[in-house]
């Protein structure tokens, strides 16, 4: 029988046949899919965190990427990490914070994704719009 990563590996190549997949995205579907195989085998994978060891699934350097970023807990890439924390960890973003010591200033979603929503922001003249409708509040008092 094939080890697990053969096996991750002969599904993820399967699957990029078929569609174009980036290098950071043909990554994390590797890790992602051998994280499901270990997971169903009932087996502990090397890159997966134990909750009584306390040591990240990512290191915190490699978990802030500009297209993704990574779950220090359990290794998953996603965009933003707000609503994964929640649903997957039940764990609030400041608990996940002092965890593993990131600072307040650092963004919990993709530079990327971040950059996109503050441009789509732009575009429709949000503040502005906030700024006429502060304007006109305060004239109101």
């Amino acid at each position: 029988m094939a080890n697990l990563l053969d096996m991750a590996t002969n599904i993820v190549s399967a699957h990029a046949s078929n569609s174009a997949m980036t290098r950071a995205e043909l990554l994390a579907e590797l890790q992602d899919v051998y994280l499901t195989l270990s997971r169903m085998e009932g087996e502990s994978p090397a890159g997966e965190m134990k909750e009584e060891e306390g040591t990240p699934a990512v290191s915190k350097k490699k978990a802030f990427g500009k297209n993704q970023i990574f779950c220090m807990l359990c290794g998953k890439g996603m965009k933003t990490l707000g609503r994964h924390l929640r649903t997957t960890h039940d764990m609030k973003p400041s608990e996940y914070r002092k965890k593993f010591g990131i600072p307040r200033s650092q963004s919990l979603a993709s530079k990327a994704y971040s950059e996109t929503r503050r441009q789509m922001a732009v575009d429709r003249g949000l503040g502005e719009n906030l700024a006429r409708a502060r304007a006109a509040k305060r004239a109101k008092q």
